[in-house]
């Protein structure tokens, strides 16, 4: 038996010693350039005891309660590690300890590296309050990590505050922010008072004692608060806005994990709270999946700013890990409860699978951009001779992302392409039309995904340099490419062994669903995926990975057998005719995305812009400049209108503000006789 209490209170434990400790080292002003790398390695030691707690209740399949009186009435300091609990404090603590490992080169470069101490304090209660935002048992506690999780996020953010971008980044989040947090309050009220009380077991299946109506408005609270953590569209504005302008370890942890815990709300209410749901709810859940995966790998193809590009593949896969958990609320509504367990491991397995590969090409693009000082593609290019360990590891995760074979995400891309075709039969209404409706999307999703990819990784690392800074560029340090390299191996592993991680989800979706189909996805002597059964379709992702490791193998071997002693002929490579090939000659992102953009111009509503400079005859143009730009259109037709309609509202309320002693003491009046008045019929 783990020593499962002890593993998780003493990894909180490390987490508050080393956020203290940074704390201490920016009041004191220490600068030993051994403190940062040191308190990071802390972190290390604090992500493995949560690791070992996690694993250790996963193993047990059982849940762990502890509780700390608060010494303020209706408030208590509850935590429960039940298995949904853990397996997100996995994902949390696998991916805290590769950030950190990175981050102890990262902080002596950049932002960062001006106040280390103030960082590690912040990175450290970051950590520790998402920990307590998964395993909290009760309304109260789960809200005060959440808003934990929202300061500490925001200093984090902005930690190069002198910027404008940064600081209107850091401002819509934290906005946005307290939005949700407003929907979650309400909705949690909503809930905790047919409950009678704000426990989170007290509120199992309690979704069957609500009236319909409430029930409804519940639901959609909290779906929409816990969606703008997520990056849901069209509530996705702060996410493109703030991991951009943030240190880029700190966007692989936003991107990788803080938006989780949006996935993680909605998992433990829709799966949880509620034992059975309308028909319309699941159908909305799956919508919005849709909508946030294909828009959001369309803005990602029009981005020439790399992390920019990454933040909206952020939209993207949040939607494809909603397009596995509206599946699940639509076949549980239907009566396929193992269907519904099928369609929710596709969601969770995805959930895990994007916060590594996600925070892989964060860090990968950290490392680019400390190397050449810049996020724009543009002035990129030849990196790969330069920085060949992070070429390498971006190439893996663009590669997972893509949801190609064998890396870990192909195999829970597939497992949600199998949920999909399996609700077209499952399902007798109008709404199984929404699952082959959802497939293509999603395999539309899918090829977009790998298109821009290419995009990214080829005119980021391959041809020649388009700026002296590309030029210059140095490999990433020591610790910066073992970060990225644990990282990598796991979306190997997770690739290749998905078989032996799987039956992890057992005990997940016997509480949420009363099956376990561990066995049934899981054959083939463990060397197969199915979902379900055989005959429905079968991969092996260790199968399929030996069959390339062969095909690759087989030029070497033609070579050796029938080339070796041939002659060989080297030339330059064919120029067109010209001089010599320079950068200009180069593809660049933006011809790259022209056909999509022509394509998908209703949406995007380009306008550009062509300048050219004349010398003497308008005959003989001297330079010409090119300007492209897309329409925002959630921002131009949705949010600045809104922000219009408020600021009209707030002027005309200015009128009763008008500093007049007369006039406040005339409303102060007119409220005690409306009290007076009320209190008299009551």
């Amino acid at each position: 038996m783990w020593p499962i209490r002890e593993l998780y209170a003493a990894g909180l434990l490390v987490y508050a010693i080393a956020a203290l400790a940074g704390l201490v080292v920016h009041l004191r002003k220490i600068t030993a350039t051994w403190i940062a790398p040191l308190l990071c390695f802390v972190s290390i030691v604090a992500a493995v005891l949560e690791l070992g707690a996690s694993v250790g209740t996963l193993m047990a399949g059982a849940e762990f309660n502890w509780s700390l009186p608060s010494g303020m009435p209706f408030v208590h300091y509850g935590v429960r590690l039940d298995p949904l609990s853990a397996y997100f404090n996995l994902a949390l603590s696998a991916l805290a300890a590769c950030v950190a490992l990175y981050s102890a080169s990262y902080l002596r470069h950049g932002a960062p590296s001006r106040a280390p101490g103030l960082f590690c304090c912040f990175f450290n209660l970051l950590l520790m309050s998402l920990t307590l935002v998964f395993t909290a048992s009760n309304v109260v506690f789960f809200l005060i990590a959440w808003e934990l999780v929202v300061v500490t996020s925001y200093f984090l953010v902005v930690t190069d505050h002198e910027s404008t971008e940064v600081r209107r980044g850091g401002l819509l989040y934290i906005l946005m922010s307290r939005g949700g947090t407003g929907l979650l309050f309400i909705g949690f009220l909503l809930i905790s008072n047919f409950a009678g009380s704000m426990e989170f077991q007290s509120m199992h299946g309690v979704g069957a004692k609500l009236p319909p109506a409430l029930g409804g408005a519940a639901f959609l609270l909290l779906f929409f608060g816990f969606g703008v953590k997520a990056g849901i569209i069209p509530l996705h504005i702060w996410l493109p806005a703030a991991h951009p302008v943030a240190p880029s370890n700190v966007s692989a942890l936003m991107s990788g994990i803080v938006i989780k815990t949006g996935i993680y709300g909605m998992a433990r209410v829709f799966f949880d709270f509620y034992g059975d749901i309308p028909v319309w709810a699941g159908m909305l859940v799956l919508g919005v999946g849709v909508v946030s995966a294909l828009l959001g790998v369309l803005y990602a193809l029009m981005e020439h700013d790399l992390k920019r590009l990454l933040a909206y593949h952020s939209i993207e896969n949040i939607g494809i890990i909603l397009i596995g958990f509206g599946s699940a609320l639509l076949f549980r509504s239907f009566g396929h409860p193992q269907l519904a367990a099928l369609a929710l491991i596709a969601g969770l397995f995805h959930t895990l699978n994007h916060g590594l590969f996600k925070c892989l090409l964060f860090l990968g693009a950290g490392s680019v951009v400390q190397g050449t000082g810049t996020r724009n593609m543009e002035e990129m290019g030849g990196l790969i001779r330069r920085m060949p360990r992070t070429a390498l590891y971006f190439l893996i995760g663009a590669i997972a992302i893509s949801g190609l074979p064998p890396l870990n995400g192909f195999v829970s891309e597939w497992l949600t392409y199998q949920a999909l075709l399996a609700g077209f039969g499952a399902t007798q209404t109008i709404t199984r039309i929404a699952f082959p409706i959802a497939g293509a999307m999603l395999a539309l999703t899918a090829a977009l995904a790998a298109a821009c990819f290419v995009k990214a990784f080829g005119i980021t690392f391959l041809a020649l340099p388009r700026s002296q800074n590309a030029e210059r560029a140095t490999e990433a340090p020591r610790s910066m490419r073992s970060g990225m390299a644990a990282l990598a191996i796991a979306c190997i592993v997770l690739g290749l062994g998905a078989t032996w991680f799987i039956p992890i989800f057992a005990s997940i979706t016997q509480n949420a669903f009363g099956v376990q189909i561990s066995q049934q996805v899981v054959a083939g002597n463990g060397l197969l995926i199915t979902p379900g059964a055989v005959h429905n379709g079968s991969v092996s992702p260790l199968i399929l990975a030996s069959m390339l490791v062969v095909l690759t193998l087989v030029p070497f071997a033609l070579w050796f057998v029938l080339g070796r002693k041939s002659s060989r002929v080297s030339g330059p490579s064919w120029d067109c005719g010209l001089p010599g090939l320079t950068a200009e000659n180069e593809y660049t992102a933006t011809a790259f995305s022209k056909p999509l953009r022509m394509i998908f111009g209703a949406l995007f509503r380009p306008r550009r812009e062509i300048l050219a400079e004349f010398d003497v005859s308008p005959y003989y143009p001297k330079a010409i400049h090119f300007e492209s730009e897309i329409e925002p259109t959630f921002e131009t037709h949705f949010y600045e209108p809104l922000w219009a309609g408020i600021q009209s509202i707030a002027a005309r309320m200015r009128k009763i503000q008008m500093g007049s002693i007369h006039a406040y003491l005339a409303y102060i009046f007119v409220t005690l006789i409306l009290l007076l008045l009320f209190g008299v019929r009551g």
